[in-house]
């Protein structure tokens, strides 16, 4: 018999830390803060088994229906946290407050001796994550209301600083933020796909140590991501990145062009992660987007993508292709391949197939990241891809 739903919240934490725990390890420390703060207290209007299930809980909303807060699974906010390496005494500035459940275990962490800054852009936000901190023993926290990306300074330098909001940039004011040896978690996108990165300062750089799948609602006032409708009814799009030279009226019809299909030898089974090789495609072609089909294009054989709502596709010129997989004869296996239209279609399609076999290698390997503010020269030995910012030259190299 179930019995989760007249589970206590006690219960129900004690369960959530270890669902966690069977998936990733966890510094003791971070595992105490999670049992001990209350996270159904952050989530009030939500069923307590949400409160504690893994998932996120949708806090605030925008008049058209779009995301502006919530508050993540538990999974990925634990994982974050661990990444952070946050110590008894330091100064934690966090942006994007949230429900204030975040920086409640930051405060945990740093104890009565450290400082935490949680800063969001809405004020329906802060006031929500002040309520919800006050209310449960966390006074202490500072709450601002403002930018992220400056409103803060006058409270730094800090040794952490962790966000979570999607951002396709990392602002220079964060950087000048910091100790000499701060460290940053944040979600960062590129390609069409977000990255949980832990950063740590390496001179004039940043350089990575940590790279996790998430998911995040974006960061408002950084655009950086562009969509283009691929035909006539609106049900495919493409999500590209400023600095590629893609020609967006060429694509229009692509779908209606010459299709390539091709298949690797490569399955996976069905609750196996796939994907790294988007991470793959990214360090190796500056054409690699995201692709977005409607339900209604899947259904009508239009556009076949692995994930309809997000898969890795590659462009060149008027052509165009994506990451597919099919069932095989051996049930719970799924097979791995790519389409391709226009032109070049079938060479696109070759190169994804290329990429999913160097993954099929290392299905783990995870790229390491550097990130060089504008200006600041390479040195010669630097390799990998690079993938330009507003404010940063982001490199890529496995």
């Amino acid at each position: 018999m179930d019995t989760t739903a007249q589970a206590s919240p006690e219960t129900l934490r004690a369960r959530m830390v270890d669902r966690i725990l069977a998936t990733q390890r966890l510094t003791p420390a971070v595992e105490d803060a999670l049992r001990r703060v209350e996270r159904h207290c952050y989530v009030p209007d939500a069923p307590l088994v949400d409160a504690y299930a893994e998932k996120a809980v949708i806090t605030h909303t925008f008049h058209d229906g779009t995301h502006l807060s919530c508050a993540s699974g538990p999974t990925i906010v634990a994982a974050m946290l661990d990444a952070l390496d946050v110590r008894p005494g330091q100064r934690i500035l966090e942006i994007g407050a949230g429900t204030g459940y975040n920086a409640a275990i930051l405060a945990t962490l740093v104890g009565v001796d450290g400082q935490v800054t949680t800063v969001d852009i809405n004020s329906d936000v802060t006031a929500a994550a002040r309520r919800n901190l006050t209310a449960t023993g966390f006074p202490q926290v500072r709450v601002l209301t403002g930018d992220g990306a400056a409103d803060a300074a006058d409270h730094a330098p800090y040794d952490r600083i962790i966000i979570t909001v999607g951002a396709w940039d990392i602002p220079y004011a964060w950087w000048e933020q910091f100790v000499p040896d701060g460290r940053l978690v944040l979600p960062l996108r590129w390609r069409g796909t977000t990255r949980a990165v832990a950063l740590t300062r390496n001179g004039d750089h940043w350089k990575s140590d940590w790279v996790f799948l998430c998911g995040f609602v974006p960061m408002l006032g950084q655009p950086g991501e562009q969509k283009t409708i691929l035909d006539p009814d609106g049900l495919v799009a493409l999500h590209h990145d400023m600095d590629q030279p893609i020609d967006v009226d060429t694509l229009h019809g692509v779908l209606e062009r010459e299709k390539s299909l091709l298949w690797s030898d490569v399955t996976v089974h069905g609750e196996e992660p796939f994907d790294r090789i988007w991470l793959r495609l990214s360090a190796v072609d500056d054409g690699t987007v995201r692709i977005e089909a409607d339900q209604r294009a899947v259904a009508s054989g239009l556009c076949t993508p692995a994930i309809a709502s997000r898969s890795p596709a590659l462009v060149k010129g008027d052509s165009l292709a994506y990451f597919t997989i099919r069932r095989t004869a051996t049930p719970g296996r799924w097979q791995l391949g790519a389409i391709g239209h226009g032109p070049d279609g079938h060479q696109l399609a070759a190169r994804i197939i290329g990429q999913i076999n160097v993954w099929d290698r290392n299905r783990t390997a995870d790229p390491e990241l550097l990130v060089f503010p504008t200006g600041v020269p390479l040195p010669d030995s630097t390799g990998g891809k690079m993938i330009l910012k507003s404010g940063n030259r982001l490199i890529l190299r496995y």
